[in-house]
């Protein structure tokens, strides 16, 4: 019986997250095709992507997957590292960190840390994002994980995790060494993870700044991503060069609630790597529509959970879920499918409590986990009585 009551209650307590004549369009529109890898863009790099950032769609791909140097796109995932060990309290931005004669050492680009210099978590992640500096990055290295090696393991563990296939590092800085390479699509799928933390992208997006500012040592940064400064919507991530890996560049910008990721590897030029860039972008916002079918945190659907302290609680997604559509194709009709655990008081935000599966004429086309509103309480016994006493009461319960 509570079973049934279950099923019951979440088909006449479910609430559409959007009305299907809200977010039709009209069906004699018809889906466009194209290949992918088929179009003539990026014809100077040796390897290019081009992905929309919150579903990962693959808008463009041209040799995705061969194992390339990467250069300091590598430091892509050092950041994504970093902010994760900022956000569980490893680090903390105003940190000061000692400069040891190791970061001092490093060669490429830097911004000429000192031996037994001081400076802060966020000057330093600063030094990494802007000016792509190797001795910054090495320095928060050595602070989290108490060497480059460690952090390197670090950062395999996370390409793991990712699903990533094409990658192996063996640094933190993307300086050629042997067995030190990545593909396009592992780095736009490193920087769809990234761009998820906002705060990244207040530091990839400066153009210029200084370090040290009001001493004798003031240091002047500028972006090596110029698109930030001259590409409307750009704000990231990472440029690229050496011998071996020529010029790269892994970009990120939005525009009218659409961010795009592009990769490209091993361009003759940096005008070259910019250029191709810019036309990969364009493309991308010329071409596509991102619609929203489920917001996070919004309520869909109020439920009574078995022992719970109030008599409902709401159900939400635990993420927004947007589906890509070329501007030219049509929506179909939105439907949804809830699908509840049995769960039991207490239970807290966050913790999956089911699944909304969301279906585009009658074809499921993203699954999304469901969580509830806020924290559920226990009942205490003495509540559990008196609300068993009034349903027999009010004649809810037959005896």
């Amino acid at each position: 019986m509570k079973k049934m009551f279950m099923i019951l209650l979440c088909t006449f307590l479910f609430i559409p997250l959007v009305k299907s004549s809200d977010i039709s369009e009209p069906k004699e529109v018809n889906k466009i095709e194209e290949n992918k890898s088929d179009l003539t863009l990026a014809p100077k790099a040796k390897s290019a992507i081009l992905i929309e950032s919150s579903t990962g769609k693959i808008l463009f791909e041209k040799n995705s997957h061969e194992k390339l140097a990467p250069a300091s796109m590598t430091k892509i995932m050092s950041m994504l590292i970093i902010i994760e060990s900022i956000e569980k309290k490893v680090i903390n931005w105003n940190d000061m960190i000692t400069i040891s004669e190791n970061a001092s050492n490093m060669g490429g680009s830097q911004i000429l840390l000192e031996y037994g210099e001081k400076m802060s978590v966020s000057d330093l992640f600063k030094g990494v994002a802007v000016a792509s500096g190797n001795d910054a990055v090495v320095a928060l290295a050595e602070t989290i994980a108490g060497s480059t090696e460690e952090f390197v393991k670090m950062m395999n563990t996370r390409a793991k995790e990712l699903g990533l296939k094409d990658t192996n590092f063996k640094n933190p800085h993307g300086l050629d060494e042997a067995n030190h390479y990545s593909s396009a699509y592992d780095m736009s799928i490193i920087a769809k993870e990234l761009v998820k933390h906002e705060k990244v992208l207040k530091y990839t997006s400066i153009y210029e700044d200084y370090l040290r500012k009001k001493t004798t040592k003031e240091f002047w940064l500028v972006n090596t991503n110029k698109l930030v400064r001259f590409y409307e919507g750009a704000d990231g991530l990472k440029t690229g060069f050496t011998e071996e890996a020529g010029y790269c560049l892994t970009a990120t910008a939005s525009k009218n609630n659409v961010r795009l990721i592009s990769v490209v590897m091993n361009e003759e030029t940096s005008s070259t790597r910019n250029s191709e860039t810019t036309s990969l972008l364009d493309y991308g916002f010329a071409k596509i529509k991102v619609i929203l079918v489920a917001k996070k945190e919004k309520i869909i659907s109020k439920i009574n959970i078995d022992k719970m302290e109030e008599k409902y609680v709401g159900v939400v997604p635990i993420k927004d879920v947007k589906i890509v559509k070329y501007k030219t194709e049509s929506l179909g009709k939105i439907t949804y499918d809830l699908e509840l655990k049995s769960v039991k008081a207490p239970i807290k935000v966050g913790e999956i409590i089911g699944k909304l599966k969301i279906k585009e004429n009658n074809k499921i086309i993203e699954e999304v986990d469901l969580t509830v509103e806020k924290d559920v309480k226990k009942a205490k016994l003495f509540s559990l009585y008196y609300r068993y006493l009034s349903e027999i009461i009010n004649g809810k319960i037959n005896l």
